[in-house]
């Protein structure tokens, strides 16, 4: 049944009161940890890992999509990440996974970008995955893991996903977590001189229950066998 929304006094339709809402506080440097992985507050201790993880001989594909291609050296990356962890409004994290290859070691970042504590709103941005985090239960955790800080720790009401409208992986990545797609941009950005049409996805609070419950299902030791390999897939949950 389709709800009929509120009408006020002067005849027009308004949304939905939301009961003692009070502005939000922004995300601070804290360390989150799970099963498989952790996120931690990015720093310049990072930053060779990062290298060897994300800008080998073979890595030029996962810079297709980023603002800047492929770092030649560490100190283009040192650059490009110093950038990120000076900025006064984003906060980003390594991401370290505690298994395979890559163990205890940084291959991956994900920051929180456009965050508004005003209205509750934060986006995962900047998402970089080494090979050896993609496709991975650490990868999916990660992206849970601050999904799960912005709404259950500091209590925000919307959790955002943007990517290149052509970067298919991470819009199939988008669904996969439970991101309902909202709508494309068109001619939002200039990305490495090529046009860039942006689609946008979320997660509401009210959504977040059940979205969180199909994480933790998944994410749960019991749902993988011996050789680490998913027993029910994510989007089936």
């Amino acid at each position: 049944m389709t709800r009929v929304p509120e009408l006020n006094d002067f005849g027009q339709y308004v949304g939905d009161l939301v009961p003692g809402w009070e502005a939000r506080p922004a995300p601070e440097p804290v360390t989150l940890t799970g099963h498989y992985v952790r996120a931690v507050p990015l720093s310049s201790v990072h930053y060779a890992d990062l290298f060897a993880a994300v800008c080998g001989p073979d890595d030029d594909p996962l810079w297709t999509y980023r603002p800047i291609a492929k770092p030649a050296s560490l100190a283009d990356l040192w650059m490009h990440l110093a950038e990120l962890l000076d900025s006064p409004v984003d906060l980003t994290f390594a991401l370290v996974p505690a298994e395979g290859e890559g163990a205890d070691k940084a291959t991956g970042i994900a920051s929180y970008m456009r965050i508004d504590p005003r209205t509750g709103q934060v986006e995962v941005a900047g998402v970089l995955f080494g090979s050896t985090l993609q496709r991975t239960r650490a990868a999916t955790e990660a992206i849970h893991l601050l999904m799960r800080h912005a709404f259950d720790d500091l209590g925000y009401r919307r959790f955002e996903w943007k990517c290149d409208s052509l970067n298919e992986p991470s819009r199939r990545a988008a669904r996969r977590l439970g991101f309902v797609y909202e709508g494309r941009f068109r001619n939002h950005m200039v990305t490495q001189g090529r046009n860039r049409d942006t689609d946008w996805f979320s997660v509401t609070a009210e959504e977040w229950p059940r979205v969180a419950a199909a994480h933790q299902a998944w994410l749960d030791p019991g749902n993988f066998d011996e050789a680490g390999r998913q027993r029910t897939a994510l989007s089936t949950l």
